[in-house]
């Protein structure tokens, strides 16, 4: 059965729609059958005629319908009323057919997806959906989810594809954002390790300043050579 178009948007569309795996109905089944068997027993030693069959009969009939409701078509019911649906936007829980109660997250708030199977659920293909979500309810726990572990593998895969459309959109249908901004340049290099930038090399950008250089004569030139008197040897009177 598809789910009510008028609940989604218009380019919003369904990618699955899950109920609890069947595993789930065993034990109604199992009680329907158990039921069943102990009203024929029940009929079949019930008095041959007159008012206590019945009496007895009337009371079967009761006490059988009500265990019926409770303990088979309850269960069976509320499966079929337990709606797990994904879509290209947002993952919607439906439960409850007298009380019915439902959440929606979207795509965008999910943090984490993780899926638990026990040795008897991976027998039988079901499992434990859990949805980490950024929203005050924090986490969902979805139950017996037919092929949990692949479920997990489609939910990430619509976050990733609702990222990329937002993306899109955001940057009007490129994608990345536009191309042609100027970009800055003179700038100096990245500095050496130390901090400081090597000697000799120029920086980018910024315009050299020519400092003049100042020549000074070698030892023994002209001008800087110091003229002491020699020492004669001492003259003695």
């Amino acid at each position: 059965m598809a789910y009510p178009e008028k609940l989604l948007a218009d380019d919003e569309q369904v990618v699955e729609h899950l109920h609890p795996h069947w595993i789930t109905l065993v034990p109604a089944t199992l009680w329907f059958i158990l039921i069943c068997g102990l009203a024929g027993v029940g009929i079949a030693f019930a008095p041959d005629s007159g008012t206590g069959r019945t009496v007895v009969l009337v009371a079967i009939i009761v006490v059988g319908l009500l265990l019926l409701s409770w303990l088979s078509f309850k269960p069976w019911l509320s499966v079929r009323t337990s709606h797990y649906v994904f879509t290209t936007h947002r993952v919607l829980i439906r439960t409850g057919l007298l009380r019915h109660t439902g959440r929606d997250i979207g795509l965008q708030r999910i943090t984490d997806v993780g899926f638990t199977q026990s040795l008897l659920d991976r027998m039988v293909g079901a499992g434990t959906l859990t949805i980490e979500s950024a929203s005050e309810h924090g986490q969902e726990a979805l139950t017996n989810v037919p092929h949990s572990d692949r479920q997990q593998q489609v939910l990430n895969r619509l976050i990733e594809e609702d990222g990329e459309r937002r993306m899109r959109g955001a940057y009007g249908g490129q994608g990345q954002p536009p191309q042609g901004y100027p970009q800055q340049q003179g700038y100096p290099p990245p500095q050496q390790p130390g901090g400081y930038p090597q000697q000799g090399q120029p920086t980018q950008g910024y315009p050299q300043q020519q400092y003049p250089t100042q020549q000074y004569p070698q030892q023994g030139q002209q001008g800087y050579s110091q003229q002491y008197p020699q020492q004669g040897p001492p003259q003695h009177g």
